[in-house]
This record gives C-alpha cells, sequence and structure tokens, in this order.
C-alpha cells in the first residue's frame, strides 16, 4: 500500500441520464431513464430524480415505469456517449500514462506515475482541477475518489457522489470501513451479503472480528482470503493501463419470441455482420465463434465452434454462426440472439477455407457490408423508426429530439443544448421533412482551443448518432409518449 493517496477513481455522474438531461433543456431537473424500451428492456442508467422513486440500472423497463410512470424514458445514443467519453479520457491521461478505464464513464488513475501528485495535498488539488475541467470541457459532473489503492479510491468516489471529491487519508482506512455494511466491498453481491448476515456479519468490522479461518469456511478458500484482505484495506493491484479485450459480441433481445426459424436464421446472419464490423472497427480478428440462444423458458444456450487461424471474414463467420445455429432446437421460440468472436489477435490467418468461404459467398450474391450499412441508414420514409429521444432536423422547425412515436405519428420537441425548452409538434412518421440528425454538443470548444481528439464541437460524435452494435437490447420500439 502506498504512503500517500496518489490512486483516483473517476465515475461520471449518471452518465447516459446526465447527457440527455444536457443536451434537453426540457429535461434538465427532472426524472429521465435511458435504456430498452420494449417489454423485455432494461434500464442503463437513471438521473438522480428518477432514482428518488427507487429506479435504478439493470431493473426491467416495466418495474421502472410502474415506479416512476412520469419520467422521460429515452433509447440510448452510445455514439454520443461514446465521443464525450473519449474526451474525458484524454483529461485523465494528460494527468498520467496509467489509466485504466473500466467503462465510459469509470476509470481508475495512478498519480504518481505521471508525476501529478505526490501527497494528499497535491492529490486534492489535482481532483478538484480534473472536475473543473471535466465540467469545462463536457458540461457534466463526475465524483472523484482519492485513496492509496484501487479498491479504496472507489469507496471514495462513490461516497462523493454526487459531484463531489473525498479522499481517504493513509492510515485511516481501517477506521472508515469498519462501520460499513459489507457489501460495500467488492464482490460481495446480494447473496453472499445475505450468507454473511445469516453468520451474524453485517458490518466489515465483523468480518474482521470473525477472522480469515472463519470466512474460509463460510465462503471458500479464494473469496474467504480475498474479503478478509479487503476488510483489512490491504489491495496492492496496480493501474493497468492496457485492458486486454477477451472477446466482442453482440446480441439482441426481441419484444415477441422468435419462432419461425427461417428468421432466427437471418437474425444470427444479421448479428454475425454486425459482429464483424465491430471487429474490423477495433482493428482485431479472432478464432473462436460463440453462439448465444436464450430461449422461450428463458434457459440460455451457448455454442461455440474454433477455426483453425484468426480470422475477420464475415462469410467464415456467418458460416460458423449458422452451424452452430443447426445444433440447437428453437422450436418453442426464441427471446434473445447473439453472436461473438474470442480468441482475439491483432491479425488474420489467410487460408484456403476461409478464402474459399468467401469466394462462394460473393458468388452466391449476398448483401455487402457496406450496401447493408447504407440500408439501414436511409430506409424508406414509410420504414423510419423514431427512437425516443433520438436526433432529428425538421426543414421548417430545425433541430429537435423525439419524445415519442406511434400510431403512424412522431412527437417531436424543438430543442438545443444551449435553448429555452422548446415546444413540441407532432407529424406523420413518413413526413418527408423530418429527418434523422446527429447530435449537437453539448459544450462549444473555445476559439484557439486544441485537443488530443478530433477538432470541432465537444459531444458530437463523427458518423451516425448511435452505435446499436453495443446496445444489448437494441430491437426494442420507440416509446409512446408519455401524457
Amino acid at each position: 500500500m502506498r504512503t500517500a493517496p496518489t490512486i483516483l477513481h473517476l465515475d461520471m455522474d449518471a452518465f447516459f441520464a446526465s447527457v440527455e438531461q444536457a443536451s434537453k433543456p426540457s429535461l434538465r431537473g427532472k426524472a429521465v431513464v435511458v435504456g430498452g424500451l420494449g417489454p423485455r428492456g432494461v434500464v442503463a442508467t437513471a438521473s438522480y430524480e428518477a432514482r428518488v422513486f427507487g429506479v435504478h440500472s439493470a431493473m426491467p423497463m416495466g418495474q421502472a415505469r410502474r415506479l416512476a410512470p412520469n419520467a422521460a424514458y429515452l433509447v440510448p445514443r452510445f455514439g454520443l456517449y461514446k465521443a464525450i467519453s473519449e474526451r474525458v479520457m484524454e483529461l485523465l491521461r494528460a494527468l498520467s500514462p496509467l489509466v485504466e478505464p473500466l467503462s465510459l464513464d469509470e476509470a481508475f488513475v495512478d498519480l504518481e506515475a505521471g508525476q501529478a501528485a505526490w501527497d494528499e495535498q497535491s492529490a486534492r488539488l489535482v481532483g478538484a482541477q480534473l472536475r473543473a475541467d471535466i465540467r469545462a470541457v463536457t458540461g457534466l459532473t463526475g465524483s472523484v475518489g482519492l485513496a492509496a489503492s484501487k479498491m479504496l479510491a472507489k469507496i471514495a468516489s462513490e461516497q462523493a457522489k454526487p459531484d463531489g471529491l473525498v479522499v481517504i487519508e493513509p492510515g485511516t482506512e481501517r477506521a472508515m470501513l469498519g462501520p460499513m455494511s459489507v457489501r460495500t466491498l467488492p464482490g460481495v453481491g446480494p447473496a453472499t451479503g445475505d450468507h454473511l448476515r445469516r453468520a451474524g456479519i453485517t458490518t466489515v468490522e465483523e468480518i474482521v472480528e470473525a477472522g480469515e479461518d472463519e470466512l474460509v469456511r463460510l465462503l471458500g478458500k479464494a473469496h474467504g482470503h480475498g474479503l478478509y484482505a479487503m476488510a483489512l484495506a490491504r489491495d496492492d493491484r496496480p493501474v493497468v493501463a492496457e485492458r486486454e479485450a477477451k472477446s466482442v459480441s453482440v446480441e439482441d433481445t426481441y419484444d415477441v419470441d422468435i419462432h419461425d426459424r427461417v428468421r432466427v436464421g437471418l437474425e444470427v446472419q444479421r448479428l454475425a455482420d454486425r459482429c464483424v464490423r465491430r471487429l474490423r472497427g477495433a482493428g482485431l480478428s479472432g478464432r473462436t465463434i460463440v453462439l448465444k440462444v436464450r430461449r422461450y423458458d428463458f434457459s440460455t444456450l451457448t455454442r461455440s465452434e474454433t477455426l483453425r487461424g484468426p480470422t475477420d471474414d464475415p462469410a467464415v463467420i456467418g458460416e460458423a454462426a449458422a452451424r452452430l445455429l443447426d445444433s440447437v432446437d428453437t422450436t418453442g421460440g426464441v427471446r434473445l440472439l447473439g453472436v461473438g468472436v474470442s480468441g482475439l489477435a491483432d491479425y488474420t490467418q489467410e487460408d484456403l477455407f476461409a478464402q474459399a468461404a468467401g469466394e462462394r459467398a460473393v458468388a452466391e450474391g449476398p448483401v455487402e457490408e457496406h450496401a447493408v450499412a447504407h440500408a439501414e441508414e436511409q430506409p424508406s420514409l414509410a420504414e423510419r423508426r423514431w427512437p425516443a429521444g433520438h436526433d432529428v432536423r425538421h426543414a421548417e422547425f430545425g433541430h429537435g429530439w423525439v419524445q415519442g412515436s406511434g400510431l403512424g405519428r412522431v412527437t417531436v420537441r424543438f430543442e438545443t443544448p444551449g435553448s429555452e425548452p422548446g415546444r413540441v409538434r407532432t407529424f406523420r412518421v413518413d413526413d418527408p421533412a423530418l429527418e434523422p440528425a446527429d447530435p449537437l454538443p453539448l459544450v462549444l470548444r473555445r476559439p484557439g482551443e486544441s485537443g488530443g481528439g478530433r477538432a470541432g464541437p465537444v459531444g458530437a460524435p463523427s458518423g451516425a448518432a448511435s452505435s446499436g452494435d453495443q446496445v444489448v437490447c437494441s430491437s426494442e420500439p420507440a416509446s409512446l409518449p408519455n401524457s
């Protein structure tokens, strides 16, 4: 353990929901829930105003609607979230070469490695300046925890929420952890927490009092030793700059179970194509193709096939996924499908089988990847989908966002991040004057400002407004307008 609180943990506050509130003046200070809006969707993020009603991440969307019926329910815009995340990560990398991202909105930073801080006072100043920089660059807030270890820094940032900074001074860890719930420690979920509670252990100090042998008896050797060490505030894990990706995958949950075997096969091929696009976008290839099928009765099956060498060939991956599907019984219906690739490498091993598969696929005349993307981006007017919360532009009224759609109508609120709350208007879904648009920047860069990323406005991603490849439940329709 270090002698100074030079490990920083940043956690952006209700990130997805905060981005939506920042870009939509009419939602500021109101309950906002972001996630899959279909019957089987789940909450990705809830604003603090929505959390008052008991809504939280990973909750079924139906339950969230019952708890907060008047909240705004929006489909995620991952392209925008990723663009803003990149700007935040740029600020962190300016502090240290050792930045360990955990997700789009969370990361560890080793301040000592970048000589940005060496004691409590300098670490506190860095944390305060980082929060100010994040607000200036993105218009959003983040909470910062500073401690001598990763575990304690994460606990500190949780205590700092929302929009705060907490420093845990070395030497005070045991006293601080003692009265806390066992659920505070990493790896202690509901099941482990209940198991400890039945043994009369509810606080961190009671874990220490029970002793290591008792924890091993209750939880097993690995978990028991690890939990006892955490209760004593022992954590020597370093901040790791690069976290190697283990797999790339995409999946969709369907509002209505799919019974038609042909439709299931087409969905698997569509998912395989999306997975290949993500692979190529990351400059990766892989050897093991994985198919995931969740059936009507919630039973989940996975099948995998390992190729002779890594590939990013859509024909090879698609054929492997189809072979895997042949071994799965989908008679009763399918509620979720997923395709993934593991055994990743940063090169592609060309072989005769892969080349033959590609040539055969071309000869049979498949729709090429760019053609699929183009078709998805420019559907016919009658087939356009209007996801709730996504950006649109009207030839007469300008920029706005979709409040909801249904029954052949789409409701749009016309406002921008820098405007007053705007007016609401309703159009036919095939109105030729209405079209999807890219998100507007949350904060404009100051003249002459330079950044490590793309030039231009902060928060405006290049390309499409959102990336469905990262959405677990990406097949939900847009929600109907709330009354």
